[in-house]
């Protein structure tokens, strides 16, 4: 008798799980958890024909109960664990291991306490049934477990538990899927999904199985072809008669949006179709917008590039017209009036050493105001030759490393200035010995170092530096200001090649040579992206 009520009992369950399969994927299509459930039962019935796989029916619970009502497991944490039940399942058929199954009745309650608490809004009520059966069904695990290890003796009984507890927690799912808010969470998850997303690429293929179709089709409008395109761009016909489909617009604020081509049989979920084209409506929203924010991005980059470099045009087309203009015109007063001196007369020639003294004062304050504007030796010879000049007006020993050849104009100015800028904080505050230089090509930027082995400290928000910064920041570049290795002021300037070229450079894609270390390369494959946000950090204040 006891061996008829268990045999009866072992077959009622199969029949559970595989009729409770049938209806679930009858009534919700797009959801895989009837598929679980006839799998569940497929298992149970090859366990009572070969014992060896007498518990092969716990991996496909375990997946039904951790990635119900979807029945795709979206959690890392959930697919380790159904894994780890697929395993043990087989293992244990061979090798029985009580404390196996202890193990993974606890993984299955943290896992499913971990799925629950990711869950909001609906997906949290709908997944309050998925809880409840997760920590049932480890319930019985364990406490079959118990019974072996604790040698209670009630096989029986525990037995019969075990096949009531499976099949009221099927039947349970069943209906709860059926009549619960399978749809709100299915939509709740799709959203969740597409609040990631950072553009549209694989979207089509998330609604296609959010609504149970294969064969959808997503377009999307675009305004200057008032067409729809594809994911691939092709023109798509929406008319969807001819094919035995239907079409279902999303529209923003009266706008076109995007076009879902899909099977009749999804309308027959008026709340799925509504959420997943609202789901849809805010992520294509939300792609656009983040691509008008890049595009603007890019633009206001790209506009204080130009800036930069027409400002640094200005700067080389002024040097040059007082070197051809103005020092030229006072170099050559000075030569005259000294020709003058040896033939004028004793009163001339008394007023006249005050005159060259003049003239010779206003040369040396233009060629000052030219070195500010942009040094004639920059131009010339480039930061080789500028910076040891630079070096030698500091008024401490500096070390100079130049490790770089000819640059673009805009690149040799601001790291140029930065060197200048740097060298008279040096000078004015650090109240440092000496003092070194360094400007090198790394990974396609030119990196400019200066340290001092002063007290340390740098004033960041001082106009001097941040003015400075916002140069170097426009062509792409960072500053960093932070301490040396042996104490003082450690300055860094990075400044990407590419991005400061002139728009004739660029285009050309001409190479910048560098005579000591080969060449800098204008190719942006090869060389820091332009557009790296700057930053400039300190590490006190001077």
């Amino acid at each position: 008798m006891p061996d008829r009520v268990l045999s009866l009992a072992d077959a009622a369950v199969g029949a559970v799980l595989l009729g409770s399969g049938a209806v679930a994927w009858t009534g919700r299509r797009r959801s895989h958890v009837g598929l679980l459930m006839a799998m569940a039962g497929a298992c149970w019935f090859l366990g009572s024909v070969f014992p060896g796989l007498v518990f092969l029916h716990r991996g496909p619970l375990v997946h039904l109960h951790l990635s119900y009502p979807i029945g795709r497991l979206h959690r890392r944490p959930a697919a380790v664990v159904v894994l780890v039940a697929y395993v043990a399942a087989v293992y244990e058929g061979f090798v029985r291991t009580p404390w196996l199954t202890v193990g993974l009745s606890a993984l299955v309650v943290v896992a499913a306490l971990d799925v629950f608490a990711r869950t909001s809004g609906p997906a949290r009520r709908a997944g309050r049934s998925a809880l409840a059966a997760a920590l049932v069904f480890a319930g019985v695990l364990a406490l079959g477990s118990a019974n072996v290890l604790l040698e209670w003796g009630a096989d029986r009984a525990v037995v019969l538990v075990y096949d009531a507890a499976v099949c009221l927690v099927v039947i349970w799912l069943t209906v709860d899927l059926l009549y619960g808010r399978w749809s709100e969470a299915t939509v709740s998850d799709l959203v969740t999904q597409l609040g990631r997303r950072t553009d549209t690429a694989g979207l089509q293929a998330q609604l296609a199985r959010a609504l149970g179709d294969p064969g959808l089709t997503l377009g999307y409008w675009v305004p200057w072809q008032h067409a729809y395109v594809d994911e691939t761009g092709r023109r798509l016909e929406v008319d969807g008669r001819t094919t035995g489909r239907v079409t279902t617009a999303v529209e923003n604020d009266g706008e076109p949006v995007a076009v879902l081509i899909h099977d009749p049989s999804v309308l027959d979920d008026p709340k799925l179709v509504d959420g997943a084209t609202a789901a849809l409506r805010l992520a294509v929203t939300n792609a656009r917008m983040r691509a008008e924010v890049r595009a603007r991005t890019a633009g206001v980059a790209a506009s204080r590039r130009r800036i930069v470099e027409a400002a640094d045009a200005q700067r080389r087309a002024l040097e040059a017209e007082l070197a051809t203009g103005a020092q030229r015109h006072l170099a050559q007063a000075g030569l005259h009036l000294a020709a003058l001196e040896a033939e004028a007369g004793d009163e001339l020639r008394a007023v006249l050493p005050e005159v060259r003294a003049e003239v010779a004062t206003a040369l040396r304050e233009l060629a000052q105001f030219a070195q500010g504007v942009r040094p004639q030796s920059l131009t010339a010879g480039g930061l080789g030759a500028a910076l040891p000049l630079l070096a030698g007006r500091a008024g401490l020993p500096v070390a100079v490393a130049v490790g770089v050849g000819r640059l673009p104009p805009p690149v040799e100015a601001a790291a140029y200035f930065v060197c200048a800028e740097a060298l008279t904080n040096v000078a004015k505050h650090a109240a440092a010995t000496s003092a070194t230089v360094e400007v090198v090509a790394e990974a396609g930027d030119v990196v400019v170092r200066v340290t001092d082995d002063g007290r340390g400290g740098a004033d960041t928000q001082g106009s001097g530096l941040r003015g400075i910064a916002d140069r170097v920041e426009a062509l792409g570049g960072s500053i960093t200001v932070g301490g040396g290795a042996a104490g003082g002021t450690l300055l860094m300037a990075r400044i990407p090649a590419e991005g400061a070229g002139s728009d004739g450079d660029r285009e050309r894609g001409a190479p910048y040579e560098d005579r000591d270390r080969g060449r800098l390369d204008a190719d942006p494959r090869r060389l820091g992206a332009a557009a790296r946000g700057g930053r400039l950090r300190g590490s006190g204040d001077r």
